[in-house]
């Protein structure tokens, strides 16, 4: 098997044909949701919200997700997921936002459109590979800091970097990339108000 990849961020990237405009978005899987409320709100005119999911299960199996929104059966969800496995990419979600632009492309033409869509975010992407050592930043209140560090050692997480300030701390966690997006998600869930990153 090839070596999987994952990527850094969101990457969004627009493509016109025949009048349809399709914005796609590649993201971490840890923040698919919440993209997926975000361009419903922004985008209250589009006509689909189509996207596809790759992560890994507890047992390391790869758990794939995919939705057409409303597109004809297999037209957009399935090849944008393809966009994915072709790239091997894992713990990624890629959510393209079409706007109808009043000309049917017919079932070849969506797939066509909806890959090269696909196609030209993870083009534009930061890719790394899976497990590779990463970073993330996380602001905690003093008052949730012990509980925090009591999380945080579930994980084989390293705090690289502690700055104080005069009501909070802020953590800079070193580690494989699913760790620390669960370790980030149990964080925001125990603390009142979450802590945001800095």
């Amino acid at each position: 098997m090839e070596k999987l990849l994952t990527v850094l961020g969101e990457t969004s990237t627009r493509l016109e044909i025949k009048k349809s405009q399709f914005i796609a978005h590649l993201v971490p899987f840890s923040e698919f949701q919440t993209l997926l409320s975000r361009l419903k709100e922004e985008h209250r005119k589009a006509r689909h919200f189509v996207w596809a999911t790759r992560t890994l299960n507890e047992q390391n199996q790869i758990v794939e997700n995919c939705s057409d929104d409303g597109e004809p059966r297999n037209t957009s969800g399935k090849p944008t997921l393809k966009v994915l496995q072709g790239h091997q990419l894992i713990d990624a979600a890629l959510i393209t936002v079409r706007y109808f632009g009043g000309i049917k492309l017919g079932t070849g033409g969506l797939v066509r459109a909806y890959n090269d869509a696909g196609q030209l975010a993870v083009q534009a992407a930061a890719l790394i590979p899976l497990g590779t050592l990463y970073c993330r930043t996380v602001r905690i209140p003093y008052q949730q800091i012990r509980h925090t560090e009591h999380q945080l050692k579930q994980y084989p997480i390293k705090v690289l970097h502690k700055e104080f300030a005069a009501t909070h701390i802020d953590l800079t966690l070193q580690g494989d990339r699913r760790y620390i997006d669960k370790a980030f998600e149990q964080i925001v869930t125990l603390t009142r108000e979450g802590p945001g990153e800095s």
